[in-house]
């Protein structure tokens, strides 16, 4: 080639271009829908494999097996809306559980027992805040450390076995086992726990002070943001409808279980990082959060439905977890180009 000839453009250069737009396109609308999209596949997939799953019994059912999840994540979405990460949630509903059976054995009035099951949670948020603000543990070690402890704490008060009470308290029953309007009462609770979340963060002086802290700590603190004080509250707020959750868990099995609670870590994990995939590009939010529950519940309804093996569940709970994460690590990533 002389000076005076041009190179001739590479034809794959259009392709790549074309083939880069249409990647990034394709993760814009995972990072923005994932969550939709997941949601719709499994509804389309059980509709043809099983019958009974479009049934309106099924439904409600389906929403009765999102409910006690739902207040669970929702707690923690605050936490994760702050930046951090709370692992003992599921090990605290535990805890409220049994906490709350043991004092009614011990003759403590039902009320007051669910009031110190309820206190008792706001102590562990509280430690949990202590521990990363003041301390400045790492979230994951400083609540995976809590959440250890609490399975210790279980186990000892309970003596590793069941707290029945369906035979002496009829009326803690009642709570949660049950129906309003022909919908069973969980799904009441957990719409009035989910609304009062959605209030707090986004109605609120403390909902916006929360996001700030969790978009950037630093540029919060200038802003004159009291971040550790917002953190722990945080925490504070997960681990009290963590304990509301082990409350009513223990209400509509009959009896408290020193691991009652515990699936509902990784279960509240993937519904959250699910949910951040709904309409906002990776942020945690609570009607994502709401239809990430629900979609990991229609996954699990729909499978039991067909017959598949219990293995199978986990096998897809830990997947959609994994795809939760990308979808949301992609819409993250897209939001701050």
């Amino acid at each position: 080639m002389t000076l005076t000839e041009s190179p001739q453009a590479s034809p794959e250069l259009p392709t790549r271009s074309l083939a880069a737009r249409i990647g990034r396109r394709t993760a814009a609308i995972l990072g923005r829908y994932g969550a939709l999209i997941a949601l719709g596949v499994l509804l389309v997939i059980f509709s043809f494999a099983s019958p009974y799953f479009l049934t309106i019994p099924n439904l409600l059912q389906v929403l009765n097996q999102s409910a006690l999840g739902a207040i669970v994540a929702g707690g923690l979405t605050l936490v994760l809306a702050s930046g951090q990460f709370d692992l003992s949630i599921g090990y605290m509903a535990s805890l409220a559980g049994i906490i709350v059976t043991i004092l009614m054995l011990q003759g403590v009035p039902i009320p007051v027992a669910i009031v110190i099951a309820l206190l008792a949670g706001v102590i562990v948020g509280v430690v949990n805040g202590f521990l990363v603000t003041v301390l400045q543990v790492n979230a994951l070690v400083a609540t995976l450390g809590t959440g250890s402890a609490l399975i210790g704490v279980n186990y000892f008060i309970s003596g590793g076995t069941p707290q029945p009470v369906s035979t002496q308290f009829p009326e803690f029953l009642q709570i949660a086992i049950g129906s309003w309007l022909g919908i069973p009462k969980p799904v009441f609770y957990m719409a009035g726990a989910l609304l009062i979340l959605w209030i707090v963060l986004n109605k609120t002086d403390f909902g916006r002070n929360l996001r700030a802290t969790g978009g950037n700590v630093e540029a919060a603190k200038l802003a004159g943001v009291r971040t550790g004080g917002v953190t722990t509250a945080a925490f504070v707020i997960a681990a009290l409808f963590a304990s509301i959750t082990g409350v009513l868990l223990a209400s509509s099995i009959g009896s408290g279980q020193p691991t009652g609670g515990d699936n509902y870590t990784l279960s509240s994990f993937a519904a959250a990082f699910l949910g951040s995939t709904v309409l906002r590009e990776g942020q945690f939010h609570i009607v994502g959060t709401l239809v990430g529950v629900v979609t990991v519940a229609v996954g699990f309804n729909g499978l039991a439905l067909v017959g598949v093996p219990s293995f199978v569940q986990f096998l897809f709970q830990g997947i959609l977890l994994i795809a939760a994460v990308a979808f949301s690590s992609i819409g993250r990533r897209l939001s701050r180009e």
